[in-house]
């Protein structure tokens, strides 16, 4: 496994959970301490801290020291690497059922055409017989 690939199966483990991505939304409205990201959630603060070691091991958040805080901060970078995986699988997907339409309509035209056909020789009573 290369290391983006591991880098992306923690990343996508870490959001699985939806208290991670809601933590997840809130530090991308700025930073939090441990204790103003516990208050929403009817959680204990080491619940949460479990959680947010969860999202530093993936790298999603990091730590900064601000005196006597530890402020939690949403580091972009693995959500954008996650990001442009998503648009290359999304951009696959769309250039396959392009094709798969461009196809169906193909086959829904030519039956039609080959019915219509039959059908007109019949009505006007020239067959080849």
């Amino acid at each position: 496994m290369t290391a983006a690939a591991a880098r992306l199966d923690a990343t996508f483990q870490a959001l699985a959970d939806p208290t991670r991505r809601a933590i997840v939304a809130r530090l991308a409205r700025g930073d939090a301490s441990v204790a103003e990201l516990a208050e929403p959630f009817e959680m204990s603060q080491p619940a949460i801290s479990k959680h947010l070691k969860v999202l530093e091991r993936a790298g999603l958040i990091t730590v900064s020291q601000d005196a006597q805080r530890r402020p939690r901060r949403l580091d972009a970078q693995r959500l954008e690497e996650a990001n442009h995986w998503i648009a290359q699988c999304q951009a696959t997907f769309e250039a396959s059922f392009a094709r798969l339409d461009a196809l169906l309509a193909r086959m829904q035209a030519a039956p039609a055409t080959a019915k219509g056909t039959r059908r007109s020789s019949r009505k006007r009573g020239t067959s080849k017989h």
